[in-house]
């Protein structure tokens, strides 16, 4: 993997304790916890104990998705396992789209795109975490880029999938069932026709394990958000501060969006991962493959994971940087 050479400009971070798998590895009971915030209840997860000289890994999925079945399976990935075990993991839920959750009341308002990144400092504060490694994947990433705009003393790195940063709506779609607009967010139109038994399955769980009508609301706010105020300028004012891995998949429905985003970001700081053979969700496409990619990533930031890397990400795709 490519990374800018500015990212690899910290001395690697030993623990200085040793690591315990107990502590660190992903418990499929995981204890949800219940944060209260001024715009909802927003549903966590936290898997490890937050340490001082490590950030945790902040995690928001994409609309349609919760933190299961958004990130399930690249944490139980055995190369993110071995992150975890020196991580400490935060998931978080947009209000009402965890599992079993109750239907809003007639009435209710939803959050914005800004108010659910506004909820996050909460979240930081009830679990006493001092600093993050943002992952989120579409309306997630978008979220969590609001938030390291607000608060960059709080954000370490970012990795954001299918990151969209205009106020792209489905104005062409409104008529369009629920789940039928979520899948062709997340999919390709090929990734459709080839993976026709996986989107079936994907289809059943956004309508079995999903509040439908909580997710139509999560669905407006994403719909109606605002364009990220980012932009590249010479000075580097309005944009990123923390180092940022932008990934995609060769197949995704949003290529294009992820390619100007890039163009946005601070050169030095930003490395552009397009996933060669790989769908809508890398995370569940090819969580072997983005889990390497993530050791990378985070040792570039300064922390040791092991002292053994395999290479090969060499042969995973190219990397584009603009």
């Amino acid at each position: 993997l490519l990374l800018n050479p500015q990212a690899l400009y910290n001395p690697l971070l030993e623990d200085d304790e040793e690591t315990s798998d107990d502590a660190f590895c992903m418990d499929p009971l995981c204890p949800e916890d219940n944060v209260e915030t001024p715009f909802g209840t927003v549903c966590c997860t936290m898997a490890g104990i937050p340490r001082d000289n490590r950030p945790v890994i902040l995690t928001y999925h994409d609309i349609g998705m919760n933190h299961k079945t958004c990130f399930d399976v690249l944490f139980y990935d055995e190369d993110m396992q071995e992150i975890m075990r020196h991580f400490a993991v935060c998931q978080v839920n947009a209000p009402g789209q965890h599992e079993g959750a109750s239907t809003f009341p007639a009435g209710f308002t939803y959050p914005s795109m800004d108010k659910l990144s506004e909820t996050l400092p909460i979240v930081l504060k009830h679990f006493k975490i001092k600093s993050v490694i943002g992952m989120g994947v579409g309306a997630g990433a978008n979220i969590l880029t609001r938030f390291a705009l607000k608060y960059p003393d709080l954000v370490e790195g970012l990795v954001l999938m299918n990151i969209n940063a205009q106020a792209e709506g489905w104005a062409d779609r409104a008529a369009s069932k629920v789940s039928h607009v979520v899948i062709s967010h997340l999919f390709g139109q090929e990734e459709i026709k080839k993976k026709a038994e996986f989107v079936k399955t994907f289809r059943h769980n956004i309508s079995k394990r999903i509040n439908q009508t909580n997710l139509l609301h999560f669905m407006k706010s994403y719909n109606s958000r605002s364009k990220l105020n980012i932009k590249r300028t010479s000075l580097g004012r309005k944009t990123l501060k923390c180092h940022t891995l932008l990934v995609v998949g060769d197949d995704s429905p949003v290529v294009d969006a992820v390619v100007d985003c890039n163009s946005k970001m601070n050169p030095s700081k930003t490395t552009l991962l397009k996933m060669a053979d790989c769908g809508g969700l890398p995370q569940l496409d090819q969580p072997g493959k983005l889990a390497e990619a993530l050791k990378y990533f985070i040792q570039g930031l300064g922390y040791n994971i092991t002292p053994t890397m395999t290479n090969t990400l060499y042969t995973l795709t190219r990397v584009y940087i603009h």
